[in-house]
């Protein structure tokens, strides 16, 4: 994902590709082509009548069906669910579990937009605002993806991983064998940097695995969080429950982002020894 694109913005975003293809669509044409007709051809169909009403006329049917297009709410989530998706380009995703678990969250969010499309009144408003939190699980399991890819990637840390402790190696035998107390003191230097620079490989690896059985089991929440969604009816919605289910999903968030950002810590140290 190049820019994580905002709530706002993406709803901005669909309503505009709502407004597009309703002034696009064949209603519209057809009002328009029926009016222009009109307008050629029965100038003055009774007296009092100016051949102009029937632009008016076909003006104001063509903006109803518009406004019409706009307020429909299910037409409005259904835009923003095809934005939402297009913000993720599956094929930057090589690791091949990685993206078939991606694919699989994106189908329970469908799946979620399915049961909210469904209620009505205070439900739907609940299970739409808590596919809006999904949204944002969905965005840093995506994220996360992206991270395991850069480590496989990443040919230098495969190499720095055989390459280091050899080295570590050959600099604590000569620091042994050092006599002069300048050098010693030089060599304990590269010994210390070189055993940090291990620790953040292994730190390095140890999170990536982290990372890989962490898409697995949020995937799982991810799959519970649908079945409770499923079962949440109208009633539970004002007992708490819906709420307890938005805090779950934003616990996942918060333990994606968690996970991101230590990834990111431990690069960042890798790049700065290398």
């Amino acid at each position: 994902m190049s820019e994580k694109i905002s709530k706002d913005e993406i709803r901005s975003r669909a309503v505009g590709a709502v407004l597009q293809r309703a002034i696009f669509s064949w209603q519209v044409g057809i009002t328009v082509i029926f009016t222009l007709l009109l307008f050629a051809l029965a100038p003055q169909p009774f007296d009092g009548w100016q051949n102009w009403f029937w632009l008016v006329g076909g003006g104001l049917t063509a903006g109803a069906f518009v406004l019409s297009t706009l307020t429909d709410e299910e037409a409005t989530q259904e835009a923003i669910a095809r934005q939402f998706e297009q913000q993720f380009d599956l094929g930057q995703i090589k690791n091949r579990v990685s993206r078939k678990r991606i694919e699989d969250a994106m189908e329970y969010r469908r799946n979620m937009m399915t049961l909210a499309k469904r209620a009505r009144g205070a439900l739907r408003a609940s299970l739409l605002q808590s596919v809006e939190d999904v949204n944002d699980w969905i965005a840093h399991m995506y994220s996360l993806a992206l991270q395991i890819d850069s480590f496989e990637e990443n040919e230098l840390v495969e190499r720095d991983r055989r390459m280091v402790p050899q080295q570590l190696d050959k600099v604590r035998i000569r620091m042994e064998r050092e006599q002069d107390p300048e050098v010693r003191r030089e060599l304990e230097r590269q010994v210390q940097q070189l055993e940090q620079q291990l620790a953040n490989l292994e730190a390095t690896v140890n999170g990536v695995k982290r990372a890989e059985i962490q898409l697995e089991t949020t995937l799982s929440s991810l799959a519970t969080v649908y079945a409770q969604m499923s079962r949440l009816g109208t009633k539970e919605v004002d007992s708490g429950r819906a709420q307890r289910l938005r805090l779950e999903i934003q616990d996942e968030i918060n333990s994606l982002q968690d996970t991101i950002e230590a990834m990111d810590d431990v690069q960042a140290q890798s790049l700065r020894l290398r």
